[in-house]
């Protein structure tokens, strides 16, 4: 009774500290300012199937993939198993689902091989890491803290299988001694089993034991762990997709205010919609409460894989420009917010700081080019442009500010209806040469 008691305080103090960190970033992201989203709920069901589940965009690096997908399948179906573990926690009871036979046998014949493919997936991908030290890798966001959360996760998975195959090899061994029959449910413990062969039955218990709980404890650990880390895009890919932008890459959001304003010029019997009640929306974004709830959810969805950055010709020709590290300001800027918030009861009073410019520069902002190879490349459709394209429209619409070259187009635009300097009426005189 005393290690199903232990079990059931354990089980109970990891849901309560996951819960309240999902609570604590679900109310982050609702920080955000509400937005209208287009598409029907057929596309965007499609969406998520195509790319979070079926992760559809990782192929363009397909080695890289086809190991995600066995570290992706085996999360996903070894813990099944854990169902059997937590009820065996519980009732004291040990492999209770043993009694379906061999479709028993199948399941974890299957588990065990799964083991195998997420073991040797993170062994190369720790590899990659810190061997062969991929450039994506280590750019200067990818802080100690960044690249040793990436570790932790890849140890600790290699961890959990050696433990499942080690519990496993114990249990064949105990198994053979007392039935003498070689069960087929352990393909791959069976050939760790010689390593255990010495043991009395007391140690192989033991070490069964010692795998059990290091296995439990560490699944738990890890459920708390991973809404602290990068890698809560296990479950925040699939919202992510779902409410990810339908409308074309290159066609960019209008502001409402904007919108209503150049119809009622245009037309002053235009039908618009009213302008809100209280003090004025602000033009684009200075904080994260000026960016939209699926923003900041982009922002905690961050795998942090750099694919975007690696993809980004700004950063390719040496400018200070990181989509990754867009997002990854924003989730920090985020999570100062969140916290202030906490020790305000609640209530948000100004720290004198903001996204831009505390976390993001204008030289960053203004390296982007526009041309959405960062929301391309992104696995999980996550969008750094809309959080550029707002921050630079504070810029403008706000403060006037931007650089000489643009300021100089401007002012063709306003003066010569075109971007270039010339009046309109020599425009065509190209085509007499």
């Amino acid at each position: 009774m005393i290690s199903q008691i232990i079990f059931i305080l354990l089980l109970a103090a990891a849901g309560f500290l996951a819960w309240k960190r999902f609570s604590f970033v679900k109310r982050n992201i609702f920080l955000g300012r509400k937005t209208e989203l287009s598409g029907s709920s057929s596309e965007r069901w499609s969406t998520m199937i195509k790319v979070a589940l079926g992760q559809g965009k990782m192929f363009t690096r397909p080695v890289a993939a086809i190991m995600h997908i066995f570290i992706y399948v085996g999360f996903i179906i070894i813990n099944i198993e854990l169902l059997e573990i937590v009820i065996d926690g519980m009732a004291g009871t040990h492999r209770i689902f043993s009694f379906m036979g061999g479709f028993y046998n199948f399941l974890i014949a299957c588990f065990e091989l799964l083991a195998v493919l997420v073991l040797v997936s993170c062994v190369v991908f720790l590899a990659r890491r810190n061997a062969l030290k991929l450039k994506r890798f280590w750019q200067r966001e990818m802080t100690s803290w960044p690249r040793s959360d990436a570790n932790i996760i890849l140890i600790t998975e290699i961890l959990l299988m050696g433990a499942f195959l080690t519990m496993n090899a114990c249990d064949f061994i105990v198994n053979q001694r007392e039935t003498g029959s070689m069960s087929s449910a352990f393909p791959i413990s069976s050939m760790l089993a010689p390593l255990f062969d010495n043991f009395s039955g007391h140690g192989l218990h033991m070490i069964e034991r010692f795998c059990w709980w290091f296995h439990i404890i560490g699944i738990l650990g890890f459920l708390v762990y991973v809404t602290y880390s990068k890698h809560l895009h296990i479950i925040l890919a699939f919202p992510n997709t779902y409410y990810s932008k339908l409308q074309p890459a290159g066609e960019l959001n209008n502001l409402e205010s904007v919108t209503r304003e150049v119809k009622l010029m245009l037309d002053p019997n235009a039908a618009v919609s009213p302008a809100p009640e209280g003090a004025p929306m602000r033009f684009g974004a200075k904080d994260v409460f000026d960016l939209s709830w699926v923003l900041l959810m982009n922002a905690y969805s961050c795998t942090e894989c750099g694919r975007c950055t690696a993809e980004c010709p700004a950063n390719q020709t040496g400018k200070l420009l990181s989509p990754r590290k867009i997002m990854m300001d924003t989730r920090d800027r985020l999570e100062e917010v969140g916290k202030k918030c906490d020790s305000k009861n609640g209530v948000w009073e100004d720290d004198g700081r903001s996204l831009l410019r505390d976390y993001i520069t204008e030289e960053e902002l203004w390296a982007c080019t526009s041309c959405n190879a960062c929301t391309q490349a992104c696995p999980i459709n996550i969008n750094p442009l809309e959080i550029i394209i707002d921050l630079r429209r504070y810029l403008i619409m706000e403060e006037s500010k931007s650089p000489e070259s643009i300021t100089v187009m401007f002012n063709n635009i306003e003066n010569n209806g075109a971007p270039w300097a010339m009046s309109a009426a020599d425009r065509a005189n190209w085509a007499n040469n």
